[in-house]
């Protein structure tokens, strides 16, 4: 797979971080060594212990056994007075002193100075090594880093193609290609942004698409009642008929009230359409929901029937919004039906449903996917001439996504169409 550019970016900063790090502590190391006298614990004891044994010599063979100690330590040793010491000009970095220990350090040499005591005779050990960090420890930081290194690698590597995606799928998108959406993340870390960037994305797309729905059905549906409100004031310009022009007024007055209706319908799908509202959910009987809705049609010349199978269970529901779109279930079965309405409560798995049948010519198979989209109509039997403008079931449809649940509709046992609302009981208590 190709890794992009900031993968490497990443991976090099990150990588140069430690780098830098591990710099630091050499420096804070070699530092230490210099600063610290303990440091040189070995040169300080070789020293000390030449020093006692001279010490146990007569002066004049001190020469002798300093070079027989050089040669079998395989160090610089040599004997100067303390007056000689004194005229050397040591340009050196910085001085520890310790009692009769001196020491002088330049980069990574170093000459140590002992004075023999009560004496004005100064051993010199030097040039010699500083002292370095144990080779093991050493390598034990390499391989970790190393380690680290090849960690950090396989760490990032699905990060940073994660990153990439997303950024090309932001690009796309845009550039109006609606429809793309970032694919699945290979990294846990990512995987919140893409899928809060895919749900994004997705609402984005269907308020577009919703918006260039509703523009084009606006600009249809306004367009026949305005026609025939233009054609009926030419007409009424055109005759002196008074019965003519009274039927041209009772013409204009009709669309104008369509016109009016239409709108009414067109701001509350479109209030509906808006965010999600803070709904109301409280324990309900969904047999008194059903009642009281019945109860808004007894001028009309229906025969409801309600079967509850669901006994006196109380459903957690907002009751205000489910009672809306069981009115709209029920309204359009008045309108379609032939007289008769059954509205059916039951509870199916772990679902709780209302269905209305109605006893009409029901729906064609054609016209149930798009039957609760906006705007949207099927056959004659279920057109604008039979009342409405297609939003009714469109509403229905977003007050169950509020519940989480779904509108639907079947055909019946009887011939019409059954319309369920269906959404999960989350609390059920009996009462």
């Amino acid at each position: 797979m190709k890794l992009g550019r900031s993968f490497f970016s990443l991976y090099f900063l990150i990588i140069s971080i430690f780098i830098v790090f591990s710099w630091m502590l050499d420096e804070a190391w070699s530092s230490y060594l210099e600063q610290d006298i303990e440091s040189y614990t070995g040169y300080k004891t070789m020293l000390l212990a030449l020093s006692n044994y001279l010490e146990q010599h007569p002066e004049d063979q001190w020469e002798e056994i300093l070079s027989q100690a050089a040669k079998q330590w395989q160090q610089p040793l040599k004997l100067m007075s303390a007056q000689a010491v004194k005229a050397i000009s040591h340009q050196r970095h910085d001085v520890i002193k310790e009692e009769n220990t001196h020491i002088y350090y330049d980069n990574n040499a170093v000459e140590i100075h002992h004075r023999i005591n009560d004496t004005g005779t100064v051993i010199v050990l030097g040039p010699a090594k500083m002292p370095t960090r144990p080779r093991v420890e050493a390598l034990i930081r390499v391989i970790l880093l190393a380690s680290l290194a090849c960690l950090l690698f396989f760490w990032l590597r699905p990060l940073s193609r994660d990153l990439d995606q997303l950024r090309k799928t932001a690009i796309e998108f845009g550039q109006e290609s609606f429809d793309v959406l970032a694919p699945k993340a290979e990294s846990t870390m990512t995987a919140p942004m893409v899928t809060a960037f895919n749900t994004m994305a997705s609402r984005i797309k269907r308020l577009i698409d919703a918006h260039k729905e509703l523009s084009t059905a606006v600009a249809h549906e306004l367009r026949t009642p305005l026609a025939r409100t233009k054609f009926a004031l030419q007409m009424l310009g055109c005759t002196d008929d008074k019965a003519k022009q009274e039927k041209y007024r009772t013409a204009i007055s009709k669309d104008i009230c369509e016109l009016e209706q239409l709108i009414s319908e067109m701001l509350i799908y479109a209030s509906f359409d808006n965010d999600k509202p803070e709904l109301n959910f409280t324990e309900e009987s969904l047999v008194d929901i059903v009642e009281k809705q019945v109860s808004n049609y007894q001028q009309f010349e229906q025969k409801f029937n309600i079967i509850n199978m669901l006994g006196n269970q109380r459903v957690e529901v907002d009751r205000q919004f489910i009672g809306r779109a069981l009115n709209n279930y029920i309204s359009n079965a008045i309108k379609y039906g032939n007289g008769e309405i059954d509205i059916t409560i039951i509870q199916n798995d772990k679902h709780c449903q209302i269905r209305v049948t109605d006893n009409g010519e029901g729906v064609c198979d054609e016209f149930k996917c798009t039957i609760f989209d906006a705007f949207s109509r099927g056959d004659i039997s279920r057109n604008r001439e039979t009342g409405g403008f297609g939003l009714g079931l469109a509403i229905v449809c977003r007050i169950m996504e509020w519940h989480g649940g779904s509108a639907s509709v079947v055909d019946s046992e009887n011939g019409g169409a059954t319309f369920i609302l269906s959404w999960p009981i989350n609390q059920v208590s009996a009462k």
